[in-house]
């Protein structure tokens, strides 16, 4: 069984759909020690059949589309936030403060790109101002593990670099392991959904036409996921709290195909309750429990809105003492021996992309696809749950790496576009999730953050 029967299946897929992917392999794609090209590959395909398969029941036609991965797409896309142009100029992806810092025993990694976080982090370090050689005065002097504990404390985030085994032995990594890479469940008995037909001579075949999609997310995981929604046709509202703006260049990347708005769950629960009432899905990417005080955990959405698909993406998993922690993908690599792999005796490392972010991404979306597809056959109200440390530990125990494979070379511009927007003159990635009659770009740029209404159209 490939990598792909493997994650299919896990997806609950006919084990015959696989044989209807392609792949036409470049060299130089996602080097590193690990496997991350299979990984980026494996994400994609899954989404690009799902989406496919859906595509086909809702357009009456006789077989799934064909898919065809590309690696220089795929590679592409999973370093989209780099490629990203705004106007001509290049993207700032981490802060001064987000980085790799020695400590007295060792390495941290913290991650300050919001505002909120960095003052947190100096707070915890006692440090005032932002200047570099301060805080690598004060890391210098303290242990790995007590600046983790210590910044977690303030709100921050910070995490002290571990090996392969050190990570095997955490009760969080116990927790992350007991778990299944894509989880699903069913939660009620509502009625099937009724999808309406695609018009089969509709080009390009949008297999999420019509489909509404509530997009609780922030940063690239989650936002890749309902990028790639949009792309299949969804409409895709992302809602935000007032206070806390998106970066730009995040939002930029991330933010093809939909719709921003702001909206604060407390003050405005009734006009949160009204885009609930005609949402057909829900996807969150906050730390598991954080937006429960708003009635919004699965159970509390689907008793409301019955039939509906909820997606819920963290960093650490919803279960075990560091559940309820903040993280991002860099910080994640650091924690589960990623970066000590990736990394050499004198410096710790990195993926050559953020590959956890985007495979995560793409993973969620094929997950609320079959869900789309199953529900239709079935009924049921559906819940999904992934995280990024539960793809990390796929990357370093569960995925094999194809053997000797050569081919064309990689030409990235091949799979850039450019486009005018609200924003500016964007350069940016196209998306890898192809298929046969599929669409090739979004049907819309990124609007400015936070300028659409708090409603469907």
């Amino acid at each position: 069984m490939t990598d792909m029967d493997g994650v299919w299946a896990a997806l609950g897929g006919d084990p015959a759909l696989p044989s209807r992917v392609s792949t036409v392999v470049r060299d130089g794609v996602l080097d590193a020690r690990l496997p991350v090209r299979e990984l980026a590959r494996t994400c994609v395909g899954v989404c690009a059949l799902a989406a496919a398969e859906l595509g086909a029941r809702r357009a009456g036609l006789g077989e799934v589309p064909r898919v065809r991965l590309d690696d220089g797409a795929v590679g592409t896309a999973f370093v989209s936030e780099r490629h990203l142009l705004v106007d001509g100029r290049a993207p700032v992806n981490f802060a001064p403060l987000s980085r790799f810092w020695r400590t007295a025993d060792g390495w941290v990694r913290t991650h300050a790109n919001y505002p909120h976080h960095r003052e947190r982090l100096l707070s915890a370090l006692g440090v005032s101002g932002a200047e570099v050689p301060a805080v690598e005065a004060v890391l210098a002097e303290r242990s790995a593990r007590e600046v983790e504990e210590a910044v977690y404390a303030a709100g921050g985030l910070a995490v002290a670099l571990r090996t392969p085994r050190e990570w095997a032995a955490h009760e969080q990594a116990r927790a992350v392991a007991a778990r299944p890479l894509i989880q699903h469940e069913r939660l009620d008995t509502a009625h099937a959904r009724v999808l309406p037909l695609l018009p089969s001579a509709e080009a390009p075949l949008s297999p999420a036409a019509g489909i509404r999609v509530l997009d609780l997310t922030r940063v690239i995981a989650g936002p890749v996921a309902t990028r790639t929604l949009a792309l299949l046709g969804a409409d895709v509202l992302r809602v935000d709290p007032p206070g806390m703006p998106e970066i730009l260049d995040q939002h930029a990347d991330t933010g093809f195909g939909k719709r921003s708005a702001t909206l604060d769950l407390a003050a405005d629960a009734r006009a949160f309750e009204t885009l609930l009432a005609e949402a057909d899905v829900v996807v969150t990417g906050y730390r598991p429990g954080a937006l429960n005080r708003f009635g919004l955990s699965a159970e509390a959405l689907v008793e409301r809105r019955p039939g509906l698909i909820v997606a819920q993406l963290s960093a650490w998993g919803a279960d075990g003492p560091w559940a309820g922690r903040r993280g991002f993908d860099s910080l994640v690599q650091v924690a589960t021996g990623i970066a000590a792999v990736e990394g050499t005796a004198e410096r710790p490392g990195a993926l050559p992309a953020q590959a956890l972010d985007h495979g995560t991404g793409y993973l969620l979306a094929a997950a609320v696809l079959r869900a789309l597809t199953e529900q239709a056959e079935q009924g049921y109200s559906r819940v999904v749950r992934l995280s990024l440390a539960r793809t990390a530990a796929w990357l370093t125990d569960g995925i094999e790496r194809a053997p000797g494979e050569s081919g064309a070379p990689c030409a990235p511009d091949a799979w850039l576009a450019e486009r005018d927007s609200p924003l500016g003159r964007l350069r940016y990635a196209l998306s890898p999730v192809s298929f046969e009659g599929g669409p090739g770009d979004w049907a819309r740029p990124p609007g400015r953050w936070g300028a659409d209404e708090a409603r469907w159209r």
